[in-house]
């Protein structure tokens, strides 16, 4: 298949494209962060309703990512990809245009299924590349995720101080479309395809037990980690989730294979890639929190909500130079090295920040270092964890593993707000005590994230191949 690769497209075109099209939907992940005290008074919303325009967002990319990278293998991956590149023009369109909040959210939502892209494009990659040249390609579409987090809210916020917030979507709006033509225009339809049928109730049950984990994590916060109504979700979360494995593991015909579980280059890897969520974006929550916070509290920079986003541009170039070095890295050492040295380089940047970051170069200087441990880490598990399946499970083995960043994205989110909530002076501003135990506590998930990519095998371990790959 690899000696057709030069008759069916360009690689380097299709890379473009893809990078393209994952960058434009993690710009819009992070884009409204910023604007969230602005949509709120423009649309006379309380602070519990405009979380939903996250949490809807949220909620429709967890459940729609895994999902549709398993339609990809089945259906054609190409064709998956455009047909979610409009839907994710559609969604910025509407909330371009809307002026009420639960239509915002409903369009939020719609956008959400945009994150299907990535365990897409993972597979794209793979069908199409030379095979020296694929560790790159999955490497620089993976790291987008990162780079566009960051890059979304410094977009956001320049947005937010001299436009409309409607531009928050209009923006992304002139690159989604472009992408999508493109996409249509210059990627080959892959001819690797799982000829089975859609397990329709795995995907209902997959669905409602991500939604009701997600819930319960969105609204902790404000509900109470302890509460009646978090542990509930929980539980029935908990409960369809386990009715989905069952529903898995007794089907002909699956959704998502658990035998592909159990392989140990996939759970690794996805354990790898929860914590790699969690650390990562709890980070993103806390330092421009930490930059606005007025130079009275002894540690705070006294930034406004535009300069604050701009602390976070050292760390999209930290994950810009990683990336652009993984390609070569994976290919002499594999996978398995940088994943493990970019985890451990982010634990250094978490413990220095937590020792000292009562100057503004304290947070420029440790962010560029987490960006490039971040980078090398992002860049090197979208290999791992398709490395270790055959063709015909990459959009859904993909797929999972971006779920399980999402999800740990929003749980480490989350704990950072809570930590800081916890730890409030008579003056109603955060103590310092609480970012502390932010920094602390990522810096254990990223040690975590280390351990997880030492146990993924070697690249020489065959990888797993499904019964019903013909």
């Amino acid at each position: 298949m690899q000696s057709e690769v030069a008759e069916r497209g360009n690689p380097t075109v299709t890379l473009a494209v893809l990078m393209v099209a994952c960058l434009a939907y993690a710009v819009l992940s992070s884009i409204i962060l910023p604007a969230l005290p602005t949509l709120r008074q423009d649309l006379n919303a309380s602070e519990n309703g405009i979380v939903w325009v996250l949490t809807g967002y949220l909620l429709s990319a967890s459940v729609g990512t895994g999902i549709l990278g398993r339609l990809g293998d089945i259906f054609g991956k190409e064709h998956v990809l455009v047909g979610t590149l409009v839907v994710l023009a559609a969604g910025a369109v509407l909330a371009a245009i809307v002026h009420t909040l639960p239509l915002l959210i409903a369009a939020r939502v719609v956008q959400g299924i945009g994150g299907g892209i990535f365990p897409l494009s993972f597979g794209i990659v793979r069908d199409e590349f030379p095979a020296h040249r694929v560790a790159g390609g999955i490497g620089f579409v993976s790291s987008t995720l990162g780079i566009g987090g960051a890059f979304g809210i410094v977009v956001g916020s320049l947005i937010s101080e001299y436009l409309n917030w409607q531009w928050l979507f209009w923006v992304p709006l002139a690159v989604i479309v472009p992408a999508a033509f493109c996409a249509w225009r210059f990627i080959p339809e892959s001819p690797v395809r799982a000829r089975v049928p859609v397990n329709w109730l795995a995907a209902a049950l997959l669905s409602i037990g991500l939604a009701s984990v997600l819930i319960a994590v969105s609204e902790a916060t404000a509900w109470g980690w302890a509460s009646a109504k978090t542990l509930t979700l929980f539980a029935v979360g908990g409960a369809v989730l386990a009715a989905w494995v069952t529903v898995e593991i007794k089907s002909e015909q699956p959704l998502i294979d658990m035998g592909m579980m159990r392989v140990r280059g996939v759970w690794a890897s996805n354990i790898a890639g929860f914590m790699l969520g969690a650390g990562s974006y709890g980070l993103l929550v806390v330092f421009p929190q930490l930059a606005q916070l007025p130079k009275s509290t002894g540690f705070g920079y006294g930034s406004s909500i535009l300069a604050s986003a701009f602390y976070l541009l050292p760390q999209t170039v930290g994950t810009v130079a990683a990336t652009f070095a993984s390609g070569a890295i994976a290919t002499r050492y594999g996978s398995k090295r940088p994943a493990t040295v970019g985890s451990l380089i982010t634990v250094a940047a978490f413990a220095m920040i937590a020792l000292q970051y009562k100057h503004p170069y304290d947070m420029i200087i440790s962010g560029l270092i987490f960006g490039v441990g971040v980078g090398l880490a992002y860049a090197a598990l979208g290999n791992l964890v398709v490395q270790a399946v055959d063709f015909t499970q990459t959009g859904a083995a993909g797929g999972v593993n971006a779920v399980l960043r999402l999800t740990g994205s929003a749980i480490g989110g989350q704990l950072a707000a809570t930590f800081v909530a916890a730890h409030i002076a008579a003056s109603g501003l955060p103590t310092e005590t609480g970012f502390v135990e932010t920094f602390v506590f990522g810096a254990v998930l990223m040690l975590i994230c280390a351990i997880a990519s030492m146990l993924v095998p070697d690249q020489r371990v065959p990888r797993y191949v499904p019964a019903l790959a013909d």
